[in-house]
Parts: C-alpha cells; sequence; structure tokens
C-alpha cells in the first residue's frame, strides 16, 4: 500500500521508489565480488613443448611458402615452384627417389614467411597429410 502523505489539506500518495534497500544490497554484492576476485586462479593452458626426435630424418623435402604465397618445393639445392594441387605428388615422387630406409626415416618440413597467412600454411599441411605423408613439421627460426 502506497504511503500517504499529509500536507495541508488534502492527502496525496508518494509516487517515489524507495532507493536506499537497493543500494544496500549492491554494496553488499560489490564488496563480495572484490573479496572474491583475487581467489579466483587464471585457467592455464597446457602447450606442447618443442622437443628432438628419437632419430633425426636422413632426407629432407622443404615446402617454401613465399609471401605471395607461392609454394616451392626445396630438395638439397635444388628449387623447383610447384602449385598446391601437384604438391602432394611432386613430394610423393620425390619420396620414391630415395631408398627404402631413407623413405621410412624422411621428413617434409614447411617453411614459411612470418608475413604469410596461417590459412595457406594450414592448406598445405592439410594437403600432405591428406596424401597419406607421415612426417610433416614446421620450420621456425629461433630468436638469437
Amino acid at each position: 500500500m502506497p504511503s500517504v502523505a499529509r500536507r495541508g489539506n488534502g492527502r496525496r500518495t508518494i509516487n517515489e521508489i524507495n532507493m536506499v534497500p537497493f543500494i544496500d544490497v549492491m554494496l553488499v554484492l560489490l564488496i563480495i565480488f572484490m573479496v572474491t576476485a583475487p581467489l579466483i586462479t587464471p585457467s592455464m593452458i597446457d602447450l606442447p613443448s618443442v622437443g628432438k626426435a628419437s632419430q633425426s630424418p636422413d632426407k629432407i623435402i622443404q615446402v617454401v611458402v613465399r609471401q605471395d604465397d607461392a609454394l616451392q618445393l626445396k630438395i638439397k639445392d635444388q628449387t623447383v615452384p610447384v602449385p598446391l594441387d601437384q604438391l602432394a605428388a611432386a613430394v610423393k615422387k620425390e619420396q620414391d627417389n630415395f631408398n627404402k630406409t631413407e623413405r621410412v626415416n624422411s621428413a617434409v618440413v614447411i617453411s614459411a614467411d612470418k608475413n604469410v597467412k596461417y590459412e595457406t600454411v594450414v592448406r598445405v599441411m592439410d594437403t600432405l597429410q591428406r596424401a597419406g605423408i607421415a612426417r610433416v613439421g614446421l620450420s621456425v627460426q629461433l630468436e638469437p
């Protein structure tokens, strides 16, 4: 029932909401959040670490992704441009040139310019993995 205020001759109802209880509740909630916020530990993400392989590859086939998204296949000192749709066939052809032990212990390394889109590198990795090439890795440059 609304409060009735008496002023002068007539009766008039007060149309105002009492904000004091609302402010009290909000201040209590604010204090609770301020006390509990430092107790919450931030979540940590476990990232894979880079380690040495048990056996280093005998032969390395390097796929170079240039800044203009052009692909090059580099074997020893020979560099051959290759389109993405023919990349898997070219890598398999080069692996077939190795003898049996070299073929088993060969690796394909993707080297990309730092300005290349991540999507392009993933597309190259996906193409190689769909073709059944087992050892596909990324080349990194360590900061001095």
